[in-house]
């Protein structure tokens, strides 16, 4: 038994398979399988999504999908692409909150896509040897809307709590309900209180409205995030 322990702690701080270890071997001349796990927030999204990767099957480079499902992206998703080494991917869905820790934690490859061609582009350029990432996507923070105030001549604004990090002005954002992408896009507004703010801190509250949407409801969840250069 302890050396079983052994074993999986040693596996657990091992980095999973990502895309740009395909790219990487590829390029030295590797011949390799990509293994993907695929969730997405609708059946055909999904079932259309995994027709278009299973195409891409070369021989250079065997595609094979493990797992295919509608909804979020959970914990058992991420255990799975822990034992079968693959590649998670998200079409229009978001991991839960435990599930992005626990991906993080085991080193699994994550990513999330709002329009089917990226992720078949993404794909296709990490089979061919051709990927070389430039971004990575940071979480600043995590926000829940609790009420819906409608402002005369300004709308519907959403009272929030930050239960996460922090939000900032400047914070590009992602409105999720049930684990689904509604949508992604900037702040228009930011307040404490009354007054317009540079950010909110976790256990704060604050309102704020989105650029070009205003269809918010109670239990909406907001995620605050920025993107990187990957140096």
């Amino acid at each position: 038994q302890r050396q079983l322990r052994f074993r999986t702690r040693e596996m657990d701080a091992t980095r999973r398979p990502a895309l740009e270890d395909l790219f990487r071997d590829i390029a030295g001349g590797q011949a390799k399988e990509l293994r993907l796990l695929i969730k997405g927030d609708t059946q055909g999204s999904v079932e259309a999504l995994r027709a278009s990767l299973e195409r891409l099957d070369s021989a250079t480079v065997k595609l094979a999908v493990v797992h295919s499902a509608v909804g979020a992206i959970s914990e058992s998703d991420v255990m799975l692409a822990v034992a079968s080494e693959a590649v998670v991917i998200g079409f229009n869905v978001r991991p839960v909150a435990d599930a992005g820790v626990l991906a993080t934690e085991k080193g699994v490859d994550l990513r999330t896509y709002r329009i089917i061609y990226d992720v078949i582009n993404d794909v296709r350029a990490a089979m061919e040897g051709l990927l070389e990432p430039e971004y990575r996507e940071v979480i600043q923070g995590r926000v829940e809307i609790r009420a819906i105030f409608r402002i005369p001549k300004v709308g519907p604004v959403a009272g929030c709590y930050v239960t996460e990090g922090k939000i900032t002005r400047q914070s590009k954002i992602r409105l999720l309900r049930d684990g689904t992408i509604i949508h992604d896009g900037r702040l228009s507004s930011l307040k404490h209180f009354k007054d317009d703010v540079r950010e909110v801190q976790k256990g704060f509250e604050c309102g704020l409205s989105l650029e070009g949407f205003n269809d918010f409801r109670e239990g909406d969840v907001i995620e605050a995030y920025t993107m990187e250069q990957v140096t």
